[in-house]
């Protein structure tokens, strides 16, 4: 799931549970909608994408920059992940509040 800096969903994708993350990157930003701006031309991208160490591989890196996308993805084995709370958990409380509706997130009455 990607969200924008108030925590709305952008992108939702959904994947087996023992698919690796890195695969699932690439898919959510190119489905990244076009984002309305009143004072400048739609964007198709976002300026940084905030991501955990699950991210972190060098090929998703060039990939992210490639598309004029600024990483800011904490490095495995470097840096904590206490330096991306302050941004991670937006997308943390939605994926709290996905949680909480338990019919979005599976179907166990069928």
């Amino acid at each position: 799931m990607l969200t924008d800096r108030a925590g709305l969903p952008i992108p939702v994708g959904i994947s087996a549970a023992n698919a690796h993350d890195k695969l699932g990157l690439e898919p959510l930003v190119r489905g990244i909608p076009p984002i309305r701006s009143r004072n400048r031309p739609r964007r198709r991208r976002p300026a940084k994408l905030y991501a955990g160490k699950g991210d972190d591989f060098p090929d998703l890196r060039r990939w992210l920059r490639g598309r004029n996308i600024a990483p800011r993805i904490a490095r495995r084995g470097i840096e904590t992940s206490n330096r991306l709370g302050r941004h991670r958990w937006v997308v943390e409380r939605t994926v709290s509040w996905v949680n909480r509706y338990r019919h979005l997130t599976k179907r166990d009455d069928v």
